[in-house]
């Protein structure tokens, strides 16, 4: 079956951006139906969104090569969701217009948590039943997640019938080879919960004991996650698709590196994306070339969650100047204090840089293993002055453990020294900072992975601290929606118990939680209480001997590393970055830096 875009023509006329479900984009790869796995790629989020999102390309490419059909569906707005199921006609895909209930299988990238509703919302406009239970023996696709949220997979195990743990540009392929020779069957499941990075939640059930907590796991109880070692080979489209609309990120991306050598205790991408791989300049500078190419971009972004720690950054630079049309600029992402280079940034479009000191005083950036100092920090600041830059954007967190008033006041002390930096000397422009302050909140799989949450009467009282002393002049002062915090910490440390707390909220009509004006507290929290299930228990302190629900992944770094970093942290001890020597995470057998590979 094919939709008819002139059969919902007024439908799309009466959308606010049509083109977000017309297709037709400019280098769409040309697609092949009924192949032997049929696969579309879902992202929970808006047309805009996804088509600024990478891995969702690179898994694409590597279905693709594989001789299978994979096409893209996002999100719909509610204006043109809610229009599809009053008319009784189901979501389709982008290219071919296939409703997503006639494909093989299903794969939602989870980026945020807070997208877990968009998912069920997508589920629902394609008439796919929410729950695994209710799909069991009958002909629908294969529900499948994957993305960094996947980690802890439990608060959708309900849901999914597979989940992708780790890398996806193997696996998922191998997956699709085993459904093309088995169908949904049950040997298909056995032989894929057999594949590295492939998690089977019908195969693993949850003990709980009496409190409350979980005393153990029966069947499956270990996952490693996938990692592609040789991101050199690895598959890389050589187009993206060009969106019909302007997206996020309206650019050329080409993936520098995978992965962090930092280990900042607050940051789970720096764990799950361990060991760092790397591309070297020549792979980087042909895949940036085929893009503008093929694109017709006019800038080409070099993402990581790290840039600057790319060994041969300078070289990467000058054969992409030597290499691209003159007309091409590059874009840096937020980077590291201690990596910035203002040689480096004088090449990026000028218009603003994004520091993340994260804490204000240097015992708490220590705590945090954020091993920058203030003259590192006016070092990196006076350089971009020195290129033209005048406005800087600073990120920091609230809530921290072991945070004080004073740590929160030091924030004031930073802005000053930016600000004198800038004062040095004569600008043509006045400086301009903003100042972002979000709620910390605990992530699977870090050292702060056992904290509690700060609790609504603190944040508010640290919100206070913070007026009072950053409301300055050319200072720009936000933070975070305390409840979207608490609930994306209670959704990323969440067990199956919550699988119909979110069932019941999207039935509640939540969708698009992310989106701050979208959220419904008041549904989200009804749904806990209806289900009987506290916030709370999800935000407070874990015990360190506790089962966490995400212990049954294995994501390759030990649970007593996390742990002796955790007490490092209240010892104020800075453990620093892989570049300095091995940390002995339980990576070094496989991992490049650990074997002096920078």
């Amino acid at each position: 079956m094919t939709i008819n875009l002139d059969d919902i023509k007024d439908l799309l006329l009466k959308s606010e951006k049509p083109a977000r479900y017309t297709g037709g984009e400019f280098g769409m790869p040309e697609l092949k139906e009924n192949s032997a796995c049929n696969f579309c790629l879902c992202f929970p989020d808006l047309y805009e969104v996804g088509m600024s999102n990478l891995g969702i390309k690179i898994v694409a490419e590597s279905i693709s090569r594989r001789g299978y059909f994979a096409d893209f569906c996002f999100t719909p707005w509610k204006d043109f969701g809610d229009g599809l199921k009053e008319r009784g006609v189901p979501l389709y895909s982008l290219g071919l217009k296939k409703p997503l209930a006639e494909f093989d299988i299903l794969g939602f990238s989870l980026q945020f948590e807070l997208c877990y509703t968009n998912v069920l919302y997508m589920l629902d406009l394609a008439g796919i039943p929410l729950l695994r239970k209710d799909r069991v023996g009958k002909k629908y696709p294969l529900i499948a997640f994957g993305g960094p949220c996947a980690v802890n997979p439990e608060p959708l195990a309900e849901i999914a019938d597979i989940v992708f743990i780790g890398d996806g540009e193997s696996t998922d392929a191998e997956v699709c080879d085993l459904y093309a020779k088995y169908g949904s069957s049950q040997e298909f499941f056995e032989r894929a919960s057999k594949i590295e990075g492939v998690y089977i939640p019908a195969f693993t059930q949850v003990k709980y004991a009496k409190d409350g907590h979980i005393c153990g796991f029966e069947g499956i109880t270990r996952v490693k996650k996938a990692i592609a070692f040789d991101l050199e080979n690895a598959p890389f489209p050589k187009t993206f698709a060009v969106a019909n609309i302007e997206s996020v990120h309206d650019r050329a991306v080409i993936e520098v590196m995978r992965g962090c050598y930092r280990g900042c205790r607050f940051c789970q991408a720096g764990f799950i994306y361990r060991p760092v791989r790397k591309k070297s300049v020549k792979t980087l500078t042909e895949q940036a070339c085929n893009l503008i190419k093929n694109t017709g971009f006019d800038e080409v972004s070099m993402n990581s969650l790290s840039t600057g720690d790319y060994k041969h950054l300078r070289e990467l630079i000058k054969s992409l100047r030597g290499s691209l049309p003159k007309e091409v600029t590059l874009a840096l992402p937020s980077l590291r204090v201690d990596s910035f280079d203002g040689e480096i940034a004088q090449d990026a479009r000028r218009i603003s840089l994004t520091f993340a000191p994260e804490a204000g005083s240097q015992r708490l950036r220590d705590v945090i293993n954020k091993d920058i100092t203030e003259d590192e920090i006016i070092k990196a600041a006076e350089s971009a002055f020195d290129v033209g830059y005048s406005a800087v954007k600073l990120y920091f967190m609230m809530g921290l453990p072991t945070e004080t008033d004073e740590d929160l006041k030091a924030m004031s002390r930073i802005v000053g020294l930016i600000k004198g930096a800038y004062a040095k000397q004569k600008r043509g422009k006045p400086l301009r900072i903003s100042l972002s302050v979000s709620t910390f909140i605990p992530k699977p799989f870090t050292p702060f992975q056992w904290e509690r949450q700060c609790s609504l009467q603190e944040a508010e009282q640290k919100q206070e601290v913070l007026k009072k002393h950053l409301f300055i002049k050319g200072v720009s002062l936000s933070w975070s929606d305390y409840f979207t915090a608490k609930l994306e910490a209670v959704l990323a440390r969440g067990d199956r118990r919550l699988n119909k707390v979110i069932i019941s909220a999207y039935q509640k009509g939540c969708k698009f939680d992310g989106w701050t004006k979208e959220l419904n507290k008041k549904a989200w929290q009804e749904a806990f209480d209806e289900c009987g299930i506290d916030m709370d228990y999800y935000t407070r302190e874990w015990g360190e001997d506790e089962i966490l629900p995400w212990d049954l992944i294995d994501i390759s770094v030990s649970k007593k590393f996390l742990l002796n970093e955790r007490h490092k942290a209240y010892s104020g001890d800075v453990t620093g970055s892989c570049q300095t020597g091995c940390k002995g995470c339980g990576m070094q057998a496989n991992c490049p830096a650990a074997k002096g590979d920078l």
